[in-house]
């Protein structure tokens, strides 16, 4: 029989070979499927879809994960300027360890230094070792806020949230996948059946606008845990929203950082 992308003994799996509890795979088996058009099935699991590749991992992570008081998670839709608040936020936290331009990030790709805890760590790994992650341990995930783990949710650690608007997230998503994956993803779907999927929130991480609200509502309940962002703000007045995240995270800039800097 041939193997499936998402088969866990596959190698297409993430370049890599999981093992899964009986448990687990029984869930997997379980959850409504369907073909997207990036070239992997999404899985409906536990309101949102998630994509295959990812699913051992975003399962591992729930169960396993424990959070400290010290730790940032960076959260976004995919597409939504994961990589940029990722560089921002690691920048403003290790700005006394080195200057600009002595940044790690002058070499390394902020998806490096930042990890996807989930689809990134717990793939690799169903019980990754991240006592090395320096303090404060900066992750990021693309999960919905219903679905993080309750160690998240219990302790102080704080979370900043980064929204989009849809209609750009899609082209970006759109542009993006076609460029990595190149003829694999051509004659999956046209434009016009990928746009009405996501009309029927059928996208990774999706639905879409569950997955702000979640937070959006969450940052109204809890903002001292939770600051959420957009990404058209940050754009047109990136100062002014650097100087809030520093704020929000405890380590704000002092007058003659801001005078040296800016």
């Amino acid at each position: 029989m041939e193997k499936t992308v998402d088969d866990p003994q596959n190698p297409l799996f993430g370049g890599l070979m999981l093992e899964s509890t009986d448990q687990n795979q029984e869930i997997i088996l379980s959850l409504a499927r369907v073909k997207y058009w990036d070239h992997y099935d999404l899985l409906q699991y536990q309101g949102f879809w998630c994509p295959s590749v990812f699913i051992h991992g975003i399962i591992a992570f729930q169960k396993h994960f424990q959070a400290l008081d010290s730790d940032i998670m960076l959260i976004t839709f995919p597409k939504s300027g994961t990589t940029w608040l990722k560089a921002l936020v690691y920048t403003i936290v290790n700005r006394t360890h080195h200057g600009l331009k002595c940044s790690p990030l002058v070499t390394i790709n902020p998806h490096e230094l930042v990890p996807f805890i989930d689809a990134h760590l717990y793939v690799q790994n169903q019980s990754p070792d991240l006592e090395g992650f320096p303090t404060p341990r900066i992750f990021g995930t693309h999960m919905p806020y219903a679905s993080l783990p309750h160690s998240i949710l219990n302790t102080n650690c704080r979370i900043i949230y980064l929204c989009r608007n849809p209609f750009d997230q899609f082209i970006s998503e759109w542009h993006f996948f076609h460029r990595v994956q190149g003829t694999q993803t051509k004659g999956i779907h046209s434009l016009d059946e990928v746009f009405e999927m996501i009309c029927q929130g059928i996208q990774s991480f999706g639905p879409f606008w569950e997955h702000v609200l979640g937070y959006w509502k969450a940052s109204l309940e809890y903002p001292d845990k939770i600051l959420f962002l957009k990404y058209e703000d940050l754009k047109e007045d990136n100062l002014f929203y650097i100087k809030k995240i520093a704020d929000f995270l405890r380590c704000p800039f002092s007058k003659e950082e801001e005078i040296q800097e800016w």
